[in-house]
């Protein structure tokens, strides 16, 4: 055993209530296999933690089975494990002996008005991916003078809103360049063609820091861009920003402080997607790209009144990303409009090889002029928890414009989802296994630091019980979504008798949150609807009518709006 072994064993004895003679004990028995087997009294202590109560005999007739066990864990190596490693074990959505709709593979836009150029570049801040991208086309404005104006911003609104954990100036303009002469030579890449946009700071992008928002991890890079900047990259769009990301993806705190909310900068954004709701909110980007892996891009979304997907799990690779929970991550766009989020999905979703838990027959399509879902079921319980008169009016706009576009409203039973947290808390111990030992979580924030050394001691057993527990909960949100095409919610909460979001974030459904006009306070208000698996379609054709028959998309934060001459 080595020392840093030895140290490492020694610290979970104690932690799991042995005495230190005890401990000490025990480890000896690690030294000398085979001589001095671990100590029951330390099997007692261990069993305790784990919710065993055996007696002293029990114990001590495990003794010599311990002490192999934790030879053979020993011999795992952990040193050699990082954050990137693979599993070879892979979460799919799909309950089993369920059949799942085959998704829509044809992508079709609904017409777009035209746009001429402002006097100034800079009132096309908030314009949106198609708008830009005619203008593009037709010579009006070139891409070098968009990423200009964006990194302008950025740089000028940051010190309100600490979204920016790192401009990638010298990418940004090397490649609006490039995109500027392949358009001038008439190679058309598609919509996204010298479009500017940010991406959360756990997405690796070529040489540029990649801090995952933690003091330890400052100066940390990468050598290749992740997947999903990989795609980006090659559709033409433009990296002009990595975008704050709370702690290790955890809220909106980073190691600069808090990212802020540009409608009221006296609160936070939201995490952990923070930086990208807040950029996308103030027209500091023409788009960006969150990860999720409990709420992350949907809280951010409603707070910063932004249109977020969360898309159905394995629908984007997460190669080159952070890993937080390894079966609940998911990757999606954060735009100003739902239009935008079909055209980044589709330019970011599908296999690559290396992410295995994306799955090679399920396309990501869209038709813009489809018919939207109308069967919508909601959770009467989500509603009638709202805590405050800004939230009933919220739910009461909800049902009315839901009303308006012909939906009929079903109320349905979802089991809980409980155990979305549990799962996600361990696979961050097991993801961040060899950052605790080197002690690097002495830098973290304690509410970090604390949930990734105490689920380090959650058992094997109780893991694969509760994924087990998972495929039954799975199956039984399967059989709700039979019956309706889609369901709706407004509030995101650890609370799953008053929150969806647990339970669809286990069970990978897609999700989508969206602006449903303001508080009292003048903050966004918002709304998110999720649909059935891999048809994120369906979803954003009810959110496209929603979001027109709300008529909230063009506001602008005015701290941060331009004025138009």
């Amino acid at each position: 055993m080595t020392a840093s072994g030895r140290r490492r064993f020694l610290a979970r004895l104690v932690a799991a209530g042995c005495s230190p003679a005890i401990a000490s004990a025990a480890l000896r028995a690690q030294i000398l296999p085979g001589t001095h087997p671990v100590d029951p009294a330390a099997i007692r202590a261990a069993a305790s933690l784990a919710g065993l109560q055996w007696t002293d005999e029990e114990c001590a007739e495990l003794s010599d089975a311990m002490s192999r066990l934790s030879r053979a864990a020993e011999g795992i190596d952990r040193r050699t494990l990082t954050n990137a490693s693979p599993l070879p074990i892979h979460f799919d959505p799909r309950p089993p002996g369920i059949a799942v709709e085959r998704p829509l593979a044809a992508f079709r836009l609904p017409p777009s008005p035209p746009l001429a150029r402002p006097p100034e570049v800079e009132q096309l801040a908030f314009a949106t991916i198609r708008q830009l991208a005619a203008l593009i086309r037709s010579r009006q404005v070139t891409s070098l003078e968009l990423t200009r104006m964006y990194l302008d911003r950025l740089k000028r609104h940051n010190q309100v809103l600490n979204c920016v954990a790192a401009l990638t100036e010298s990418r940004a303009l090397a490649e609006a360049e490039a995109a500027d002469r392949e358009i001038a030579r008439g190679r058309d890449r598609g919509l996204l063609h010298g479009i500017p946009y940010g991406v959360k700071d756990i997405i690796a992008a070529k040489g540029a820091p990649t801090e995952w928002g933690a003091a330890p991890l400052q100066g940390q890079t990468f050598d290749e861009d992740a997947t999903v900047v990989d795609r980006l990259r090659a559709r033409g769009a433009v990296l002009v920003a990595k975008l704050a990301t709370g702690e290790m993806a955890f809220g909106d705190q980073w190691s600069h402080g808090r990212t802020n909310n540009p409608w009221n900068p006296a609160e936070g954004s939201s995490g952990s997607s923070a930086g990208p709701g807040a950029a996308t909110s103030a027209g500091l980007v023409g788009f960006s790209i969150g990860t999720d892996t409990g709420g992350s891009i949907l809280s951010p979304s409603i707070r910063c009144g932004v249109v977020g997907v969360r898309p159905t799990f394995g629908r984007v690779s997460r190669h080159g990303v952070m890993t937080a929970g390894s079966t609940l991550d998911k990757i999606g766009p954060m735009c100003r409009s739902v239009e935008d989020c079909a055209i980044v999905l589709h330019a970011i979703a599908g296999p690559d090889g290396r992410d295995l838990a994306v799955p090679e027959q399920m396309p990501f399509g869209w038709d813009g002029l489809a018919r939207h879902p109308t069967r919508i079921g909601y959770v009467a319980a989500t509603f009638d928890a709202a805590p405050n008169d800004d939230a009933r009016a919220n739910n009461e706009r909800v049902f009315a414009t839901l009303r308006r576009l012909g939906c009929t409203l079903e109320r349905v039973e979802l089991p809980s989802g409980d155990l979305s947290y549990f799962i996600e808390y361990v696979e961050r111990a097991a993801a961040f296994d060899s950052f605790t030992a080197a002690g690097l979580h002495k830098g973290l924030q304690p509410r970090t630091s604390r949930f990734l050394r105490a689920c380090e001691l959650v058992t094997a057993v109780d893991y694969l019980q509760a994924n087990r527990r998972r495929v039954a909960i799975m199956e039984e949100v399967a059989a709700v979504m039979r019956n309706v095409e889609a369901l709706v919610f407004t509030t995101l909460t650890l609370d799953s008798r008053t929150s969806l979001n647990p339970v669809l974030s286990l069970t990978g459904y897609p999700a989508i949150a969206l602006p449903n006009g303001f508080s009292s306070s003048g903050s966004p208000a918002g709304v998110m609807l999720s649909g059935r698996l891999y048809r994120e379609d369906r979803l954003l054709s009810l959110a496209l009518a929603y979001e027109q028959a709300a008529g909230v998309r063009s506001k602008q934060p005015p701290l941060f709006a331009v004025a138009h001459r």
